[in-house]
């Protein structure tokens, strides 16, 4: 029996459902869990299905997270997309339900769950929503579902250019976009920004430093982010624009939080960078990762690392 089956089989026997992401989410987290919960609800109209999690109100448009009692966990089937390790869970009462499903496309560096459906190959977990669907004839999927798979993908793939897009990705997005909403819309909605990231944006590209090598950093410190009038969570939509400069190979965006430390962004367009996420309480993709540093000191051996990262891969392409 496929795993797909085996989930379908949970899905199909439980309820209550709640579906958890991880924290500070993305299109992609957010595009999974609440295209998996539109997907129950068209195939068990009767099944109480909720997402969880911290609203953001960029993410209203795609749909609004549920406040629920600790007691709604007691019978019910938790499943947690698009999330590594369980420390960025959000809501960490995923663990006290029924049962426990992880659907991820992380490296399964945390294993945890009754049933693991890891794909480290697939593009995004909005795929591999899409792949559960098409995998099992019962389910039905609406057309918001898969405007919402369809936004996940988009988003994690970096408009389709990102390493992980293969041809099956491009195919599970034809098949979504034959359902009745607009692509140019999804792809508009993720590319707009407001005047204050705009602002944000010019700043990056004005104080990014590059190493020879082609590592590059910028530091958005509390004081920058308050002049501009952005939260944390806004930052985000700015993490790939280095990516756009020609010389840089990977890169840090070091964002100051309210206690002095940095939160980092790591995103590469070649070397892995994980592993050096993991030396400074972080993990993620081989190509996109976050850590933490805790004073300028971590800091600095931060930047050194990921210069020595770029260093060698110059080494070995140049070999």
């Amino acid at each position: 029996m496929s795993i797909q089956t085996e989930i379908y089989q949970e899905v199909a026997a439980a309820n209550p459902i709640i579906i958890h992401r991880h924290q500070r989410p993305d299109p992609d987290a957010i595009g999974s869990q609440m295209g998996l919960a539109a997907i129950i609800k068209a195939s068990f109209p009767d099944k109480q299905v909720y997402c969880v999690g911290k609203q953001y109100e960029g993410f209203k448009s795609l749909g609004t997270t549920d406040e629920i009692s600790d007691e709604t966990y007691q019978n019910a089937l938790v499943i947690v997309v698009d999330t590594a390790n369980q420390p960025r869970v959000d809501d960490q009462r995923f663990t006290t339900g029924k049962k426990l499903i992880k659907i991820d496309h992380h490296p399964n560096d945390d294993q945890f769950g009754d049933l693991m459906w890891v794909n480290d190959e697939a593009s995004s977990v909005s795929e591999m929503i899409y792949d559960w669907y098409d995998a099992n004839p019962a389910l039905k999927m609406s057309d918001h579902a898969a405007e919402l798979l369809y936004t996940g993908i988009v988003g994690d793939t970096g408009r389709f250019k990102y390493p992980a897009t293969t041809s099956h990705t491009f195919w599970v997005a034809s098949q979504l976009a034959q359902h009745d909403f607009s692509t140019t819309d999804v792809a508009q909605k993720e590319d707009e920004i407001d005047i204050p990231l705009a602002h944000l944006a010019a700043y990056v590209y004005q104080n990014l430093q590059i190493t020879e090598s082609g590592a590059a950093y910028v530091f958005l410190t509390n004081e920058v982010i308050a002049q501009m009038e952005l939260g944390d969570d806004s930052t985000s939509a700015v993490v790939p624009l280095p990516g756009n400069i020609k010389q840089v190979v990977a890169w840090a965006i070091f964002v100051q939080q309210k206690d002095g430390s940095y939160r980092i962004r790591l995103r590469s367009k070649g070397p892995s960078i994980n592993e050096l996420a993991k030396l400074h309480h972080g993990g993620g993709h081989p190509l996109a990762s976050g850590a933490t540093a805790a004073d300028e000191t971590e800091i600095k051996t931060v930047v050194e690392q990921l210069n020595q990262v770029t260093t060698a891969y110059a080494t070995e392409r140049n070999a």
